[in-house]
């Protein structure tokens, strides 16, 4: 065998194991699982503009103006929005 071929074989040996080996498909690798609002490590960062507008509007749909907080951070607003979605059936 020469050192080329013997260069090829390890070469594709290692794009086979790659091919097979995928982190997502392992079911004990829990890094890109949905993680509870309260373990986010921006969780206490100010809520997104995102968050604040869609807040404002299931706020004003559920008829609830105390729903809407300015000063929610990320995890609160989260969690408020999954709240107030099964509140107005969005969930």
């Amino acid at each position: 065998m020469t050192a080329k071929t013997k260069q090829a074989e390890t070469k594709q040996a290692e794009t086979e194991h790659r091919e097979t080996e995928h982190p997502k498909q392992d079911p004990k690798d829990t890094s890109n699982r949905i993680k509870d609002p309260k373990d986010w490590t921006t969780g206490s960062e100010p809520m997104t503009g995102a968050q604040a507008s869609y807040l404002k509007t299931l706020a004003e749909q559920a008829k609830d103006e105390d729903a809407y907080d300015p000063d929610l951070d990320k995890a609160e607003a989260s969690q408020r929005i999954d709240a107030l979605r099964k509140e107005t059936g969005k969930a």
